[in-house]
């Protein structure tokens, strides 16, 4: 089973599935698939972060595709250009890339096919074309004036405007960045034309980024972090992914008893909603980069805490908005998620953070 956003996405995942392919190489296809019908949410410019079940070994691995800022931004920096925090359209809130170099990493040592094999269908229905569906099309035309403010944007305004439901859309660039890819894999983005045109696009807009900042680039991978929810171990990518939200969300849902209600019911979507917004005042606190900072994840996913964080909950009335707590010591993004025939299961993100990214496109790529 395939579980994406896009018909056409799932679909071409299910078609490597059908092809012999396991549940990483049906993930990359999916994910390739879905930077072609879903571009505001996704892509090879951007990140990914992957859990990875093996069905033979029963272990869980967690892959981080997320790329570094690069190495000559400093705070400094931006404070002498009078900036007090870094706009979502900045060109500095762009960093390396990392989802390229996450493909072809979860391929090689959870895949069965190479990166050419599983770019094939993503690669022919951007050159082709594919129908825009109704709601990322009704997303997409709302973005428009984003898209005319934007860097080498045109081929996501065919003949200058956002494309209407329904109407067939080509990507010329992106399909010629895919069959790179297929032919050279990560070296081609991270060392040849790709980063030449990633480096001459973001020169000139004020972005520090070098060459030698996209060779460094590398995927790390590590164990993934649990909760126990009723009986049901729950599993996660850690920091500085942000599914520790989702594990300090259901420590506090646990001590209600939310199954007795439907799932619709308004007592139940309170509770729920209440738990996560907890959840995520902690999240946007404490969530960083492990290298640099310390993130205290057993403290958020202690039980004791969760008990102490749910106090705060009223039945009958929503919370002001909440504060962080302080654990003892110890938002626009594409999902999808791949089982295959042999037990094999694949949670993959794959993002640009934020709607349609900074809103540059590296000139030519897509």
């Amino acid at each position: 089973m395939v579980a994406a956003s896009n018909p056409l996405a799932a679909q071409v995942g299910l078609q490597i599935l059908r092809q012999g392919g396991n549940a990483a190489d049906a993930a990359i296809a999916t994910a390739a698939m879905l930077n072609v019908t879903e571009p505001a949410s996704t892509g090879i410019g951007g990140d990914c972060f992957a859990l990875y079940f093996d069905a033979r070994t029963r272990q869980i691995t967690a892959l981080n595709g997320s790329g570094r800022s690069p190495s000559a931004l400093t705070a400094d920096h931006l404070h002498r250009q009078g900036y007090t925090f870094i706009p979502e359209r900045s060109p500095h809130s762009i960093t390396v890339p990392g989802a390229c170099m996450g493909w072809h990493d979860l391929l090689q040592r959870h895949g069965t096919m190479s990166l050419k094999q599983v770019l094939i269908e993503p690669i022919a229905y951007a050159r082709n074309g594919y129908p825009v569906q109704p709601v990322f099309g009704a997303a997409w035309q709302m973005s428009e004036p984003v898209l005319s403010a934007g860097v080498n944007t045109e081929d996501y305004l065919p003949g200058g405007r956002a494309p209407g439901v329904g109407q067939i859309v080509r990507l010329p660039g992106l399909a010629r960045t895919f069959e790179q890819v297929s032919e050279g894999g990560p070296e081609a983005f991270y060392n040849g034309p790709l980063a030449e045109a990633i480096i001459k696009t973001l020169e000139p807009l004020g972005n520090l980024m070098t060459r030698d900042d996209l060779r460094a680039h590398r995927s790390t991978w590590g164990d993934p972090i649990s909760t126990d929810y009723r009986g049901v171990t729950v599993y996660e990518h850690p920091p500085n992914g942000q599914g520790l939200a989702a594990l300090i969300s259901l420590n506090i849902a646990e001590g209600w008893s939310v199954g007795n209600w439907a799932w619709d019911s308004p007592e139940r979507i309170h509770l729920t909603v209440e738990a996560m917004r907890l959840a995520f005042a902690d999240a946007r606190q404490y969530i960083s980069d492990p290298e640099r900072v310390r993130v205290p994840v057993k403290g958020l996913l202690d039980k004791q805490y969760a008990a102490e964080r749910r106090a705060l909950v009223s039945a009958g009335m929503a919370m002001q908005p909440p504060s962080f707590g302080s654990p003892l010591p110890g938002s626009d993004t594409v999902y999808l998620s791949v089982v295959d025939g042999e037990g094999n299961a694949c949670s993959f993100i794959n993002s640009l953070y934020y709607g349609w990214g900074s809103g540059v496109v590296a000139e030519g790529t897509g």
